[in-house]
């Protein structure tokens, strides 16, 4: 049998083991805390290529071993409970030393829309449409104005534009030129949205790799959807609405939806390798979730996650 197909084999096994764990509440496995060390992987790879060459016994032992005592490290990292809640980056930022001073400088460039508000628009329906890649989206409080949105660019353009019609809204938001010199190491663009409390809010948000935290909870959330790859997502909803939308679709991400207690919820999921944690939810069955007090709740919030290989959690606040 080739090393390749047993290397994979024992990975697969390692990360359905995990996962079955998991959903029987044998362990707590945090995600957020592994995906810094993919790296590993190509540790591996570099070793299975150096010491397999040949396709000696000594080599392919060497290769496993690797591979195990990699595995065994990155299971124990995930049993750790994480510092904090904001995985993507905060280990660079605090454990690299970088020599700043050595390093090609990245111009930051301050950018500022805003779409003004009009007394018809507290009537309307809003559709904010959003996306962009490698950029931190943060929802910094309301406006008087209909939307602002503060941005400090690393790379790329943003435009933000606005349809009416006579019930909706429609406004995008988005990097209109995704060349540039963008890279891990030098951070993505940073954008701090403001929003009007008046007007019904629908959310959508395509992006690739970035990071998302909104406390939509003081607004009339009508639907949130994201459609993104690796990301980090971080949402917050409200009861000022009878019915509210969550539906999220991601490849490796970490997503975290809190959710009103006084809500009923119900949840569908379709999430492949993903890990699930939904405390204070009853299991239907396979794939669907909600809470007990679904079926008496005036307010109602249905939530629907599709992942490949995701960390997802649902509390209730």
């Amino acid at each position: 049998m080739k090393l390749n197909r047993v290397m994979w084999g024992i990975v697969l096994l390692f990360v359905g083991a995990v996962l079955l764990l998991e959903n029987f509440n044998v362990i707590n496995f945090y995600w957020r805390n592994v995906w810094s060390f993919w790296p590993a992987f190509l540790i591996i790879a570099g070793v299975n290529i150096l010491f397999n060459r040949n396709k000696s016994q000594t080599g392919n032992m060497i290769s496993l071993g690797v591979l195990v005592l990699m595995l065994g490290f990155m299971f124990y990292r995930g049993l750790q409970r994480p510092l904090n809640r904001n995985w993507i980056g905060d280990r660079f930022s605090k454990e690299l030393d970088l020599d700043l001073d050595s390093a090609e400088e990245i111009s930051t460039q301050k950018l500022s829309f805003t779409e003004p508000f009009i007394a018809a628009d507290s009537a309307k329906k809003t559709v904010l449409n959003i996306s962009g890649g490698g950029t931190s989206f943060n929802l910094e409080g309301e406006t008087e104005q209909l939307i602002t949105a503060d941005v400090e660019r690393k790379y790329g353009n943003f435009i933000l534009q606005k349809e009416s019609s006579d019930s909706v809204n429609t406004i995008t938001f988005k990097m209109k030129d995704k060349k540039g010199n963008w890279s891990f190491g030098n951070g993505g663009n940073d954008v701090d949205l403001k929003l009007n409390k008046k007007p019904e809010w629908t959310l959508n948000m395509n992006m690739g790799a970035g990071e998302v935290k909104l406390d939509l909870s003081d607004y009339k959330l009508r639907s949130f959807r994201f459609d993104g790859g690796a990301a980090s997502v971080d949402l917050k909803v409200g009861t000022l609405l009878p019915i509210t939308d969550v539906i999220v679709k991601t490849g490796v991400a970490s997503v975290e939806i809190a959710i009103p207690e006084s809500s009923g919820c119900r949840i569908k999921t379709k999430t492949g390798l993903s890990a699930k944690d939904f405390p204070g939810f009853i299991k239907l069955d396979n794939g669907n979730y909600e809470t007990s007090n679904y079926s008496a709740s005036t307010k109602k919030v249905f939530i629907n996650l599709d992942g490949g290989l995701s960390n997802f959690e649902v509390n209730r606040y």
